[in-house]
């Protein structure tokens, strides 16, 4: 498979949040008293530039788009990972060694990404087509970070080498995904409703709620 422009700058943007994400998660952060990680308010960025895709390009070539950025963003992930793990840079060195933490965190998010996009792919895809614009982005967001955020915290933390994650990842996946959801309707809906509006005035000059573009 191979992409043409402008798909391959999303390709190269999905690769980005991922690899960030997963840089991001291993840096824990409270906010209003709530226990996260930084990987909470990065990762939404996936699902909206994915359910842009899907409304521009079809599902199609979002999942042309998926499938050739996870290989690439779990490596580059790995990579980054074992290199500033726990928000530290740990030197060169640091590759010789096997990090089992940093590899479980880039085949979780491997795993996570495939099936929280194509659960955001079909849900988006099914209600695309109704006149109101939002339903289609926040229904998607809400399956899909669901079954991103179990996949994820299941393969990264379960049994994990550190004892933090692994006693307390199940109650770590509720929050980050309540506070992912509670972002995305809050904050990357509205987003994605601007984002649509200024494409469909300023680039392609008419409505692309509704039928779309197949």
């Amino acid at each position: 498979m191979s992409l043409q422009q402008p798909l391959t700058k999303l390709f190269c943007l999905h690769v980005f949040i991922i690899v960030l994400s997963n840089y991001a998660v291993q840096i824990p952060v409270t906010v209003l008293g709530i226990d996260t990680t930084f990987g909470t308010f990065t990762y939404p960025f996936i699902f909206l530039t994915t359910d842009l895709t899907v409304r521009l390009y079809g599902a199609i070539a979002a999942r042309k788009v998926i499938f050739l950025a996870m290989l690439p963003a779990l490596v580059i992930s790995y990579f980054v990972g074992t290199l500033f793990a726990f928000g530290e840079y740990q030197g060169f060195g640091a590759l010789t060694v096997f990090s089992i933490f940093v590899f479980r965190i880039a085949a979780a998010s491997f795993s996570a990404y495939i099936v929280g996009q194509l659960a955001d792919i079909l849900v988006f895809s099914r209600l695309r087509r109704l006149k109101q614009w939002w339903p289609a982005p926040a229904a998607s967001s809400i399956a899909g970070n669901a079954l991103d955020t179990f996949v994820f915290y299941a393969i990264a933390f379960w049994q994990t080498t550190d004892a933090y994650m692994a006693e307390n990842w199940v109650a770590l996946g509720i929050v980050d995904y309540l506070v992912k959801i509670a972002a995305s309707l809050a904050l990357f809906v509205p987003l994605y409703g601007i984002i649509l509006n200024a494409l469909a005035k300023y680039v392609f000059r008419r409505p692309l709620t509704g039928i779309g573009i197949n």
